[in-house]
């Protein structure tokens, strides 16, 4: 089976890394260095629409590119190998529920404005609240952007998605602190606040957008470990100790050797699990668990191994090693963790559904 990029999709991942390396390569400090800022990076979110990154899946009669997954994950690695802030995660997660759940009216609503990146969306996809009578009720903890969006995307127990306007009645919205401030997180109030229900929703596709998420986030994991192992190895390439470069000690080279393999296992990893959603395989449960659980792990050894193999200088302050730690722990936790998705890979094996 081939599901490696086609020339289309490589010009495209080419073309995200180059606009993001040549315009935006400081977006991450300054979101840390304003701290009690919203950081929301407005021209990289603007030039983002303008290149179609927030429009990926939007259909084309909705002014979007009428994409799927695997060129949806090609912005999120891009993002990922500079630890790029901003709600694009989120925005394209809100879009992804209002194409698979909303009916047309709800479509023609909602996807030209997210599309565009005039309307800002968030999620809360993997926490449950409860709906009745056309309101919502319940707390909502770690969402992404709430104090910048306009509209969250939230479910129930029983796979009603619906969308709550975050700038109307009932909605209290209080910013969290996070160690990794290449996000903002809130806890979301919803005390009666008036939701919309998307037409199409049910448990089957809160389990799939919850799927999408999982490897969207896998793919930001697998480009922090890309980008953690070939920073590494060039500064090693370079740092002389005893007279020759670092990079040439036999453990140091080993350790490098072995990460690289784990990266570039994660990634293909990470792109069949796309391209099985895409094609709707049968074994794309497994193939998400598996990229997730490889990508939370290598993630984790890579960025730490990277503040490692950096000497005293990947332990401070003005060097980005910490952007990518604190990023990977992040997301490595997001719709579970490594050892969450080896137990659904057991489960799912001993179940005969894979």
């Amino acid at each position: 089976m081939d599901f490696t990029l086609d020339d289309d999709q490589r010009a495209f991942a080419s073309s995200v890394k180059e606009l993001l390396a040549d315009r935006f390569a400081t977006a991450t400090r300054a979101a840390y260095e304003d701290a009690d800022g919203d950081g929301h990076p407005d021209k990289l979110w603007d030039a983002m629409g303008q290149q179609g990154w927030l429009a990926v899946t939007v259909p084309e009669q909705f002014g979007g590119l009428g994409l799927g997954l695997v060129d949806a994950q090609i912005v999120a690695r891009g993002l990922g190998s500079a630890a790029i802030p901003g709600p694009w995660l989120d925005s394209t997660l809100a879009v992804e529920a209002i194409r698979l759940a909303g009916g047309e009216s709800q479509h023609q609503t909602w996807l030209p404005g997210l599309g565009s990146g005039e309307t800002v969306g968030t999620h809360a996809l993997d926490q449950h609240v409860r709906i009745d009578g056309g309101v919502a009720a319940g707390r909502l903890v770690r969402v992404g952007y709430a104090q910048i969006a306009d509209v969250l995307i939230v479910a129930d127990a029983t796979g009603a998605i619906g969308v709550v306007d975050l700038h109307g009645a009932g909605v209290s919205i209080t910013a969290q602190r996070q160690y990794d401030l290449s996000t903002r997180l809130a806890v979301v109030e919803l005390d009666g606040a008036p939701v919309t229900l998307l037409a199409r929703a049910s448990s089957d596709v809160l389990a799939d957008l919850v799927q999408r998420a999982t490897v969207l986030a896998a793919a930001d994991l697998a480009a922090i470990a890309r980008a953690s192992v070939a920073r590494t190895v060039e500064y090693d390439s370079q740092r002389v100790q005893f007279g020759r470069p670092v990079g040439s000690f036999q453990a140091l080279k080993h350790e490098l050797a072995n990460l690289h393999v784990a990266v570039t296992m994660a990634e293909e990893a990470v792109l069949y699990a796309a391209h099985a959603i895409d094609a709707g395989l049968p074994d794309a449960a497994l193939a998400v668990a598996v990229a997730k659980s490889k990508a939370s792990a290598t993630a984790k050894l890579a960025s730490a191994a990277m503040i490692q193999f950096h000497g005293g200088i990947g332990f401070t302050w003005e060097h980005d090693a910490h952007f990518y730690f604190k990023r990977a722990k992040r997301l490595g936790a997001a719709f579970g963790d490594a050892e969450f998705h080896r137990e659904r890979i057991v489960q799912l094996l001993m179940d005969g559904d894979a």
